[in-house]
């Protein structure tokens, strides 16, 4: 079903994969929350574990605060969907003259290749926070 939906969508392949992977990924926390349900885990408990868990993943990223931002900004492209792959951009900004096409937009950068070849990887959380033209 979500495959079918992509390809009326026009979805691109890379990403129709990396959703199919989070609705994988989505399938698995479900059955191995059943699975722990059915084995007599105490829920409590196991919201206890996971809580535990998630402070200390906060408190890595906390320290490398670039990379959350990153990864939030990653987020906010994907769903959001300002830029794709292959368009031409112009990045706004009075420091920096950026103007290409967009190769790849990873967890963390946006691969633009210049006019004269040259690749240049922008931070995600860059282009979320700078003007972009699309031309």
């Amino acid at each position: 079903m979500i495959g079918r939906f992509a390809l009326l969508n026009s979805i691109e392949v890379n990403r129709r994969k990396l959703i199919l992977n989070l609705f994988y990924l989505l399938v698995y926390v479900i059955a191995f929350a059943i699975l722990a349900l059915i084995w007599g885990v105490d829920f409590k408990q196991f919201a206890v574990f996971i809580s535990s868990v998630l402070a200390v993943l906060g408190v890595g990223f906390v320290a490398t605060w670039s990379i959350l931002s990153n990864l939030s900004a990653s987020v906010i492209l994907f769903f959001s969907n300002p830029v794709r792959i292959g368009d031409k951009i112009r990045l706004l900004d009075a420091e920096l003259d950026i103007c290409g096409k967009v190769k790849d937009i990873t967890g963390f950068y946006t691969m633009i290749e210049t006019e004269n070849g040259h690749l240049v990887s922008l931070p995600n959380s860059m282009v979320i926070q700078k003007g972009i033209q699309i031309l």
